[in-house]
């Protein structure tokens, strides 16, 4: 059903694109490279001069950057505007809740996922939107405005969509993987590159199980983080953009990442193939926001507008392999893109698909607790036997300080 709303809310764009005046779809473009054009009736100029810097935080992996021919998005946003980004990279919702937590750092611009924004937005982490200042945001399908974790849209513009799955090498693995479930397969064992992060590897845990990837009690955490203990002695390691090499370069067999960036693994090996999980997959959408704490919000919303140009999605798009949110940018893309079951499934295995949700702070601070326990537990007692011996280190210390300092009063007599 869900690959059906997405046609439906591709259809109902196009529909309503057709409808407009034609002095609406004829508006003029400002050409900024050889690649990019952006619309004319928006005011891009009106921060030159005041020496802005907009401080952006996205995923690794996670924009066209200008290599590989393809357009350089943040460099095409700073000769428009004026305006220089300093941007940098995270590798985790949960990275990223804790730097901005923090206060480490100031941040104008990020870009979180849908269950990490209702967290954000429950703690009054992320300013409200002016949507003066993003005309483009009626360029995003109307399937996917006021979701689940912003109801209002107040706080949030979708940026791209995927969905979780497995990725193999099809040169060292005899039988492709269908489901979740064989990633417990003892035969992988040292081959399995596993998701560095509680949420993504909770939810690959509790399809295997059956359980509810938005789990509602500490009792539930506890039963599914059981598995990724069972499981733990066969992982090779836990991976976010790391990934890329080791998949790409041949030194793991099997590993658990997002579509697009299957996709772009797959360019670079094309030994490697996708496999979306017969008992289900998650679909997440990542989304541009602005945190309460952003010293030029304005100014943040005009980058935000700029994501949501044609010419830009597109790029974007291409580059990372994403499934995007806008019917227009959709309708330009490359053909082999448009048509890729990775990032448009068809319509069975987007039925299966699941969404996160927030979860209470009990059932989150338990989840946070058993992963990191699971993340140093150790099957064969490693750990347990490490600490036993420095105590046994210890004990003999100071027992032959007692025995050096009873022989020096003793002599002393």
């Amino acid at each position: 059903m869900k690959q059906m709303k997405r046609f439906a809310a591709l259809l109902l764009t196009a529909v309503l694109a057709l409808s407009l005046p034609l002095s609406t779809l004829a508006a003029g473009t400002i050409e900024v490279t050889e690649d990019v054009s952006v619309t004319d009736t928006y005011d891009w100029t009106r921060f030159k001069g005041k020496n802005i810097t907009l401080n952006v935080y996205n995923w690794g992996e996670y924009i066209s950057n200008g290599s590989d021919d393809s357009v350089d998005v943040v460099a095409a946003f700073e000769k428009l505007t004026g305006i220089k980004v300093n941007y940098t990279t995270f590798d985790s919702n949960e990275s990223l809740y804790a730097k901005l937590k923090s206060g480490a750092a100031n941040y104008d611009v990020i870009i979180p996922s849908d269950y990490m924004v209702a967290k954000m937005i429950n703690e009054g982490m992320l300013a409200p939107l002016d949507y003066d200042n993003i005309p483009n945001f009626q360029k995003i399908d109307a399937g996917y405005r006021n979701p689940d974790y912003d109801p209002q849209n107040a706080y949030t513009v979708p940026y791209m969509l995927c969905t979780t799955g497995i990725i193999y090498n099809t040169t060292m693995v005899e039988n492709a993987p269908t489901k979740w479930a064989d990633l417990w397969d003892e035969q992988y064992a040292g081959n399995i590159l596993m998701f560095n992060n509680s949420r993504d590897a909770y939810a690959i845990a509790a399809f295997k199980s059956g359980h509810d990837i938005n789990p509602q009690s500490t009792e539930e955490v506890d039963e599914v983080v059981e598995e990724l203990k069972a499981q733990k002695p066969l992982v090779q390691a836990y991976v976010m953009d790391e990934i890329f090499d080791k998949m790409i370069g041949g030194e793991a067999a099997i590993g658990v990442y997002y579509s697009g960036d299957a996709i772009t693994m797959i360019d670079d090996n094309p030994d490697l193939a996708w496999v979306f999980p017969e008992e289900g997959s998650v679909l997440s959408v990542d989304c541009m926001a602005v945190p309460a704490t952003s010293e030029h919000k304005e100014a943040a919303e005009m980058f935000i507008n700029f994501m949501c140009e044609t010419d830009i999605g597109k790029a974007n798009s291409e580059y990372i392999g994403y499934t995007t949110p806008m019917h227009d940018v959709w309708e330009v893309l490359d053909e082999d893109l448009k048509t890729s079951e990775i990032a448009y499934p068809p319509e069975e295995d987007a039925a299966r698909e699941k969404v996160f949700t927030a979860l209470s702070d009990e059932v989150n601070s338990e989840l946070d607790l058993k992963w990191s326990e699971m993340k140093s537990y150790d099957e064969g007692g490693g750990s347990y036997l490490f600490l036993l011996l420095l105590l046994a280190m210890l004990a003999l210390a100071c027992f032959n300080i007692w025995r050096k300092v009873r022989r020096k009063t003793r002599n002393q007599y």
